[in-house]
């Protein structure tokens, strides 16, 4: 099966992006290459481009503490474990106030490192961070790995409290769907109303079918279409039925 995650606001896109860019941190930053270590650092910058047009900390917070008051609210629920409900509360209480000790912005501690700065105004070259272009940052690509693992924990330490609280804001967010079996019709779904309103849809379909799911939505329609998985093909619908789970995430 391959689930797929779309996104209906900017905001969840944005949590979505910054997940996905430290996910691909963690696995290249572990390995001990030259080469892995250079594609961390590039995710890296990524996020510092992401964090720096939104107020990731402020929005964190609003929402940390708007899903407090709601799973409080849960504690007279019969059907909630209590000991599963602290444990949530906890870290969202925990997550908040790592989050107010954090001075600045987002990532302003990698902002005023102007080692990175520079090596970053030459990731946007094509090739712009050659040997022969930034030869202190090929030396530091030709240290021991230790020594290169030790920068990124130094980098990437500061970030946790925000991994922390976006993991909880996409964990709680995922856990709130409510799934059903449906199936496009020669490739077809649409909804309409308000029976599909969420922050996030997640379809999960048999990855033997040759297609992928386009999805476009507003407050008016829902509609996915499926088309051909060969890039040749994608201008016209998949012409088969297709059945698959789909999910409705609100937080």
């Amino acid at each position: 099966m391959i689930c797929y995650e779309h996104p209906l606001n900017e905001r969840i896109r944005t949590l979505l992006r910054l997940e996905d860019l430290f996910n691909k941190i963690d696995f290249f930053s572990n390995k001990d290459s030259a080469i892995e270590h250079h594609a961390s650092l590039i995710a890296l910058f990524e996020i510092l481009e992401i964090t720096s047009r939104a107020d990731i900390k402020s929005d964190l917070l609003q929402e940390l503490e708007r899903q407090k008051q709601i799973l409080e609210m849960l504690r007279k629920n019969p059907n909630v474990s209590e000991t599963a409900l602290n444990e949530v509360l906890d870290s969202i209480k925990i997550t908040f106030r790592e989050m107010l000790d954090l001075p600045g912005k987002v990532g302003e501690h990698l902002r005023e490192n102007e080692w990175l700065m520079a090596i970053k105004q030459r990731v946007g070259i094509p090739g712009g961070c050659c040997a022969f272009d930034l030869p202190f940052y090929h030396y530091w690509l030709n240290l021991d790995p230790t020594h290169r693992h030790e920068d990124f924990n130094g980098w990437l330490t500061p970030f946790q409290p925000v991994r922390n609280a976006f993991g909880i804001v996409l964990y709680l967010l995922r856990k709130s769907g409510r799934t059903s079996r449906v199936t496009a019709n020669q490739g077809v779904f649409q909804l309409t109303g308000s029976e599909y309103a969420a922050h996030m849809l997640r379809l999960t379909i048999n990855d033997d079918l040759p297609c992928v799911p386009e999805i476009s939505a507003n407050k008016y329609a829902l509609n996915i279409r499926f088309t051909p998985s060969q890039s040749s093909q994608r201008s016209k619908a998949y012409e088969g039925d297709v059945s698959f789970e789909i999910t409705f995430c609100n937080l």
